[in-house]
């Protein structure tokens, strides 16, 4: 039982990496920049906040599923960040006289940086309630304090052999362009780009659906309302 629950939540963490995002693209980016140490202490950081992250979707389910405004807020905030590391890769690309990426590139500890840029990501919180919710419901995952601990541990590690493909990946951009660090920002920049274009895409389209199913509840109380009190409807 607990191989079954360690390895489920070690696949679906891993799988849940691989997409194009802030936490695994700015990995890829530190890897590049400031070589494969840093951007593994990185990783251990973002994986750190994600597995506390899991651990209280876990426990406060009802909170969780009542504070969509706050994360769809939260999403736009990302979405601002995807952008501005685009543009100041786009920046150092443009220009000889800069070398690294601004925003990545401060004194802060890669560490802290990755717990800070995994705070602010809330991607992750509705990602594993909907995941959880569902073993929840295959009995897979039940309400026990061992089983959430090995279910956590399997995803803090699928979560760093994700990040790690982006790392290495990284690694295997520089000696393919054998270290054109202009080439190698106005590439990052735009998976940055591109991955700023996909989340504003999900967001306006989730925001859609979330209206047209609201419209839809809207005219069936109006029927059942009319209908009750014999009006005709339109």
């Amino acid at each position: 039982m607990y191989l079954r629950i360690f390895f489920t939540g070690m696949f679906i963490s891993f799988l849940g990496t691989l997409p194009l995002g802030t936490l695994n693209v700015a990995a890829m980016q530190i890897s590049v920049s400031d070589g494969i140490q840093p951007a593994l202490l990185f990783s251990v950081g973002a994986l750190l906040v994600e597995i506390i992250y899991v651990r209280i979707s876990l426990v406060a389910m009802d909170w969780v599923q009542k504070q969509e405004r706050l994360f769809r807020w939260l999403q736009w905030f990302t979405v601002l960040i995807i952008v501005a590391l685009a543009v100041t890769n786009f920046m150092a690309a443009a220009s000889p006289h800069v070398k690294k990426n601004v925003i990545l590139s401060r004194t802060i500890p890669r560490f802290w940086l990755g717990m800070a840029m995994s705070a602010i990501n809330p991607a992750q919180i509705p990602f594993w309630f909907g995941w959880s919710t569902a073993l929840y419901t295959k009995k897979i995952l039940v309400p026990r304090n061992d089983i959430y601990n090995t279910y956590i541990a399997g995803i803090g590690l699928g979560t760093f052999l994700g990040n790690a493909v982006f790392i290495f990946g990284g690694q295997l951009i520089v000696t393919r362009l054998n270290a054109k660090q202009g080439m190698i920002s106005w590439i990052i920049g735009g998976v940055f780009a591109l991955t700023a274009l996909i989340m504003t895409w999900k967001i306006l389209y989730k925001a859609k659906g979330k209206g047209e199913e609201a419209e839809k509840i809207g005219k069936r109380q109006t029927v059942k309302y009319n209908a009750r009190r014999g009006k005709p409807t339109n």
